[in-house]
């Protein structure tokens, strides 16, 4: 055993065993490079990844290639879902060395006094294949560069360092904040849309669920205005219905896998990731709100049940992911035979699955069919001439066979470790959920998660940002901080719970005292106490994930209006500012950012419903409509001692509600009629 035997990521114990002499990152693994001389390899992965066990299996396993590995280097291991700080540094230096964008596995070697690298690259093969070298060629190679070229390599390095650093330079706001890169963002999209198949860009094809979210709130605020962009919403819509239908989705157990491999949404990589499920949760709970099309309902209804069946640990907290492989081979779990299928169905039930999903076809994925919807049930009742009821009958039990059959395979590796960032993610998708589809124990899911992060990862006024055998670990990023925050909100939205507000208000305090850069406004990706690498960033672009820099500042611009704090709607300008010229240049690349300017520009309206059983009603009726700039919640008049602003919301008989738009202010309201009316846009809000 290596010196991973002790860790308690899932990805780091899979290598293990391997004959690599593997460290994890850290002081260890970094002096041993520094006494010896020798340089590091350092491979960053994660264990949904498929090519990571590829490699793993090629190379890492292999005794020669270990042996070649331990005679030459250091060689580090690194979680990425553990260690984004790590891999956001090596995966912006793999850009720089290279020209291309990363990936996983990542591939890094560096020199031990700096820990700068001087080459990358993601997957090699064990033999040279498809122009890239074999990976034992490398190791010869740069072994080879390290010992005779080392002072050429140190004035590369040199430069690289200094192109990262100017790359993490900001350019500030000039004078008045504009909408002009939202009126930008919405023209690039435009641009970007694939109107044959939905998305953005051409294959791989990724959800991006932060432009389905930027699309919809573009298209309410425009009709708030009377302009409302139809145009936007049909790209936005069309993109979910494609996703919904396509294999990017899992019609047997529900959720989403992390992307496509084609333009069609067919064939995915199918590992299966909260991070994607609980952005992608909230925005088909949106879409059916703003439609009441009975597929967003139904793909929000089933990605819910995937993740509480199957993601939630006993803990309260939800695991990071599901592995695309399983016996060896990726996709085994989910794909099908048509024999087999017709062992389980029924004569009358066979046929309908059959036209629906594309069994009646060429197969789709190396001689086998994975499931995407070919003719849905709609468009099929009208082509038979049957009742859509009897077909949707049908289907279920149907799919309801199916999945108890593939529940008795052998299951893809699940990745137990409970990521605090990404439980936010999923706590504000359920959330949503919860509340638009009257779902009550999605709340209740969420706050079990909320629960658990308090108890177990909120330690001493410090987060934590991994959990798993019963420790947490790492000092939490600005994600784990900035989501979680996202998320209290979009519960306290939901359902009223003294706690999450001064959980959101300590971890608010806790981000604005550990991450905010007090020279150039902004949020750094890590603590000021972090420990030293290569280059400190600010992460302002969404990647997978969508930028804590940008959810720092819409969260802290929500919580600033609602208890009507200064200092954290101060912190949301002073970021928007030092963002400004990122966000210039390339606002697709901003979204979470953009959701800040756009609150920036045109505050939220708060409303405040104090009350018990007429104030809750009130909150049901509010909840019907999509007012993505609204943060409506009901505190009960056994409320006592609340913050800010909200102690003067005073409960009163009955239920009264209290307005307001950014620092304006209704006088309290106690007809609902009333309230509706304004909120309906029909008349102004006045100061008072």
């Amino acid at each position: 055993m290596n010196s991973l035997a002790q860790e308690t990521s899932p990805y780091l114990l899979q290598h293990a065993g391997n004959p690599v002499d593997w460290y994890p990152w850290g002081e260890a693994a970094l002096a041993r490079a520094r006494t010896e001389g020798k340089p590091i390899l350092l491979s960053i992965g994660y264990s949904a990844c498929h090519w990571c066990h590829v490699m793993a299996h090629e190379s890492f396993e292999d005794e020669a290639t270990a042996a070649l590995m331990n005679k030459h280097f250091i060689n580090i291991k690194v979680d990425r879902e553990e260690r984004p700080d790590v891999d956001k540094i090596y995966q912006l230096a793999h850009q720089l060395l290279t020209g291309r964008g990363g990936g996983w596995p990542l591939t890094l070697f560096l020199t031990p006094e700096d820990q700068a690298p001087f080459f990358a690259g993601t997957y090699f093969p064990p033999e040279p294949r498809h122009g890239m070298p074999c990976f034992a060629d490398i190791l010869h190679r740069i072994a080879g560069a390290y010992r005779e070229q080392h002072q050429e390599i140190r004035s590369q390095n040199e430069a690289l360092i200094e192109g990262l650093r100017n790359l993490g330079t900001q350019q500030q706001a000039p004078g008045a904040i504009s909408e002009a890169p939202l009126i930008e963002a919405r023209r690039q999209l435009g641009q970007a849309f694939d109107s044959h198949f939905g998305g953005f860009g051409a294959a791989p094809k990724f959800p991006h669920p932060v432009h389905i979210e930027f699309l919809l709130r573009r298209y309410a605020a425009g009709a708030m205005a009377g302009t409302p962009d139809a145009e936007g919403l049909e790209m936005a819509l069309f993109t979910l219905r494609r996703m919904a239908r396509g294999g990017i989705y899992d019609h047997l157990g529900g959720g989403f896998c992390r992307y496509s491999v084609d333009e069609r949404w067919m064939i995915p990589h199918f590992e299966k990731m909260l991070y994607d499920n609980g952005p992608l949760l909230a925005v088909y709970s949106w879409a059916w709100q703003l439609t009441r099309d009975p597929l967003f309902k139904k793909t929000a209804l089933e990605t819910a049940e995937w993740t509480l069946r199957e993601m939630h640990s006993p803990e309260g907290g939800f695991y990071s992911s599901l592995d695309a492989d399983s016996e060896g081979h990726e996709g085994r779990f989910y794909v099908w035979d048509t024999k087999e299928i017709q062992s389980l169905l029924s004569a009358e039930e066979y046929p309908v699955l059959a036209r629906c999903l594309g069994l009646d076809q060429a197969p789709n994925f190396e001689g086998q069919w994975h499931l995407c919807v070919s003719v849905p049930l709609e468009a099929l009742a009208k082509e038979w001439g049957k009742p859509l009821a009897d077909l949707e009958r049908l289907y279920a039990a149907s799919r309801k066979k199916l999945l108890a059959a593939r529940a008795r395979r052998v299951w893809p590796g699940r990745d137990e470790k409970v990521l605090t960032a990404w439980n936010g993610l999923m706590i504000k998708g359920l959330a949503v959920a919860g509340r638009v589809l009257e779902q009550p124990d999605f709340l209740d899911a969420a706050q079990r998660a909320v629960d658990f992060i308090r108890a177990r990862m909120w330690q001493d006024g410090r987060l934590r940002a991994t959990y798993k055998d019963d420790r947490a670990q790492l000092n939490a990023y600005l994600d784990d901080h900035a989501f979680v925050i996202e998320g209290l909100l979009a519960l306290l939205e939901a359902r009223w719970h003294d706690g999450n507000l001064r959980f959101a208000i300590d971890l608010a305090e806790a981000l604005l005292a550990r991450f905010e850069d007090p020279a150039q406004g902004g949020f750094f990706f890590t603590s000021h106490d972090h420990e030293a690498l290569l280059l400190r960033s600010k992460s302002l672009a969404d990647d997978a994930l969508p930028s804590g820099a940008g959810i720092a500042a819409y969260a802290l611009g929500r919580l600033g209006h609602l208890l009507g704090e200064s200092r954290y709607l101060d912190a949301r300008d002073r970021g928007l500012r030092s963002a400004w010229g990122a966000i210039e240049r390339y606002p697709t690349a901003h979204n979470a950012l953009l959701l800040a300017l756009e609150e920036y520009l045109a505050p939220p309206i708060s409303v405040v419903i104090r009350g018990d059983k007429p104030a809750e009603d009130w909150h049901r009726r509010c909840a019907e409509r999509y007012a993505p700039q609204r943060l409506a919640l009901v505190i009960p008049s056994t409320a006592a001692e609340l913050p800010g602003l909200l102690a003067q919301r005073k409960a009163h008989d009955g239920a009264v509600a209290y307005l307001c738009e950014g620092q304006q202010c209704r006088p309290a309201i106690d007809r609902f009629e009333e309230l509706d009316r304004v909120l309906s846009g029909s008349e102004a809000i006045a100061s008072g």
